[in-house]
């Protein structure tokens, strides 16, 4: 049903034409958590499989976790994402399942309802930048392609860079945009971006030494055989 009363704050913002979600929030959130579960664990099984490939040693838990995360950013950042910057405009009166998902995760930061300007082009790069990206830097390390590290580095800055940047201006704004009870603020808002400044800033600094060290043996000097 049409209606210009919803659950976003700031409470006094106008939003017309907004349809409620025909969801409850638990099968929103539920449905994003087994999504992105499903392709965690499609990327630690295929970073078993073959693990040795091209002479290379088994890799480890935590590089097979690492391939699962950038399969799960490639689906999430690709189709969520991507669905938001083509459909932010018409999103308050959109329905569907990835409309109710960000008219759940709106709850949070309203900016989503409103095509504010930053969290569009946020988001615009997001999809299809670091989303395919994210992609092709999980096909590099199942493959063990020499660029893989560089593709990590530059993924997971940009996503860093994308993170701060939005925890930045919202700050400036007060916090206004968030229902300040715990499961928004502090679950959504908080919780879940958090873990895009934690995993990218791991991985950046794993790049980093990875890379450091691959250039100190380039610089190495070489013994000529006698």
């Amino acid at each position: 049903m049409e209606t210009t009363a919803h659950p976003y704050w700031p409470r006094s913002l106008p939003l017309p034409g907004y349809v409620a979600s025909a969801r409850p929030g638990w099968q929103c959130a539920g449905a994003v958590a087994a999504a992105g579960a499903g392709l965690l664990a499609l990327g630690w099984a295929l970073g078993g499989s073959g693990g040795g490939a091209r002479g290379g040693a088994a890799r480890s838990p935590a590089r097979r976790l690492a391939l699962g995360w950038f399969l799960m950013c490639a689906g999430i950042h690709g189709i969520l994402e991507g669905y938001f910057s083509l459909r932010h405009r018409e999103l308050p009166a959109a329905t569907g399942l990835l409309a109710d998902v960000w008219k759940e995760y709106a709850k949070a930061d309203s900016r989503y309802m409103t095509s504010d300007d930053f969290t569009v082009a946020m988001e615009t790069v997001t999809a299809w930048a670091w989303g395919p990206l994210s992609f092709l830097t999980f096909l590099a390390f199942l493959r063990r392609h020499p660029t893989r590290y560089i593709l990590q580095l530059l993924v997971s800055l940009g996503q860093l860079y994308g993170d701060v940047l939005y925890f930045a201006t919202e700050a400036r704004a007060g916090w206004s945009h968030s229902d300040p009870r715990p499961l928004y603020f502090w679950g959504y808002f908080v919780g879940l971006n958090g873990v895009w400044v934690l995993v990218p800033a791991a991985l950046l600094a794993d790049a980093c030494r990875r890379l450091t060290a691959a250039q100190r043996a380039i610089d190495r000097p070489r013994h000529k055989a006698h």
